[in-house]
């Protein structure tokens, strides 16, 4: 066997594979020996089929499987043996492989088109500059988490008379017209026109409030919504509706005590407001931490990328890949998304040569703690702030089970686990800084 390289140029090589019958011929009688054992054909004994007549029935077949298994092993020999760093895989050179005749010939000669990584240093050092951000937590913002709870666990009680937020059920009825619509529920808060609002403010159950609610409310979906009718209906409508007052609903908020601490913290909730208070700042504070890690690490990777801007790749050879493995992608949109497939790439080759520098791997631990994290931070969204342990281990366990989940959560442990590291090397900038100022820092 025969393998030959040309010259690296441009990023690309081409290397060709001669396989001579000494390569094959071994194996190739050694397949069909365990296909005459197994061929059953009338007139034979098992096992009893003429050489002749199995080699005519599957020679070329097994020749092409041994063929095709030697050039893909010995092909991925010579990548490895040779420390080539390629991108994408290897793609059949048309021009140099010659037409295989499986018939007539017995040497062979496949040519492959092989593209190589480029030369870079994504690597950081002291000159370059990052800021890691204090986010100050104020006591407004542990007031506003306090009243926030006290909201969510507040109860909803009846009332005698409007005020300000209240949910009113009753009776609307259509003033000119015939559209009646039982049980009708009413917020006077939320409506446009504040008029029109303060009409219901101070009236009591029994009641009847003219009122218009094409003026009231601002969409014909509201008003379809409060009158059971369509939207087509709703902006034809110009009529008033009186509305008698039948049920005064009012949300109280939970008072600050050891119950509103339980609902919250459950079984090792705080004893006192003033640890109350504490536990939410420290909470804030975590929270704030998290987003300084993940500005952090924004900044970090627009340095690397920096580094990496001038870095020329193969374009055709990688376009011609792409194409390749993806069938159902048209020539137009490989244009239009390859200048992001180009910075992702980049990105890829960047931090595997930093994982190396940093001697950074990804640890089993390490996967299922950040999924938990993903699943809490999920529930928070939805105002679950404090689930079961062993339900988030069970949650993130599930989203683990789903590949791209597993390689999204994978490539984020590396990244936070390469930022980190950065933090050894680079020049580090504290600043203190407001919530709202580092809000805009993303604008």
């Amino acid at each position: 066997m025969q393998i030959k390289q040309t010259e690296i140029k441009d990023l690309t090589a081409v290397v060709s594979i001669t396989i001579e019958p000494a390569d094959y011929q071994d194996e190739v009688a050694k397949q069909l020996k365990q296909f005459r054992q197994k061929a059953q054909m009338p007139g034979f004994r098992p096992g009893m089929v003429p050489m002749g007549l199995v080699k005519k029935m599957y020679g070329k077949g097994v020749l092409a499987d041994v063929l095709n298994k030697l050039v893909g092993e010995n092909l991925q020999k010579h990548i490895e043996d040779n420390n080539l760093n390629i991108l994408g895989e290897p793609l059949p050179n048309d021009a140099e492989t010659k037409n295989i005749d499986l018939d007539h010939e017995d040497t062979f000669t496949f040519a492959f088109d092989i593209a190589v990584a480029p030369e870079f240093d994504a690597r950081l050092n002291g000159k370059n500059k990052l800021t890691e951000y204090v986010i100050e937590v104020t006591d407004e913002m542990v007031e506003n988490q306090v009243k926030a709870y006290t909201e969510r666990f507040g109860e909803y009680l009846s009332a005698d008379e409007v005020a300000e937020g209240d949910i009113i059920k009753g009776l609307a009825t259509q003033a000119d017209g015939d559209i009646v619509k039982e049980n009708a529920v009413i917020n006077p808060q939320y409506m446009k026109d504040k008029k029109q609002a303060k009409k219901f403010i101070g009236a009591k159950k029994g009641d009847i409030v003219t009122f218009n609610p094409s003026k009231a409310y601002e969409s014909e979906v509201e008003v379809s919504s409060m009158l059971g009718i369509t939207k087509e209906q709703a902006q034809e409508l110009k009529s008033d509706f009186t509305f008698e007052i039948q049920e005064i609903t009012r949300h109280a908020t939970a008072a600050i005590d050891s119950e509103l601490f339980a609902k919250v913290y459950g079984e090792n909730a705080p004893a006192t407001e003033e640890e109350f208070r504490a536990r939410i700042k420290a909470e804030i504070e975590a929270n704030m931490a998290e987003d300084s890690k993940y500005k952090f690490g924004l900044d970090a990777k627009e340095a690397i990328m920096k580094k990496m801007e001038k870095v020329e790749f193969p374009v055709e050879f990688l376009k011609r890949w792409v194409l390749a493995t993806n069938e159902k992608m048209t020539a137009e949109e490989l244009e239009k998304d390859f200048p992001q497939m180009i910075e992702e790439l980049k990105w890829h080759l960047a931090k595997d040569q930093l994982m190396k520098e940093f001697k950074i791997d990804v640890q089993k631990e390490e996967v299922e703690a950040y999924a938990k994290e993903v699943a809490r931070m999920q529930f928070m969204q939805y105002g679950l702030m404090h689930i079961d342990d062993q339900y988030l281990t069970n949650y993130a366990q599930e989203m683990l089970k789903q590949e791209n989940q597993l390689r999204g959560i994978v490539e984020r442990v590396a990244e936070n686990k390469i930022y980190e590291a950065l933090k050894g090397v680079v020049k580090i900038e504290q600043k203190k800084i407001s919530h709202e100022d580092f809000g805009k820092l993303f604008k």
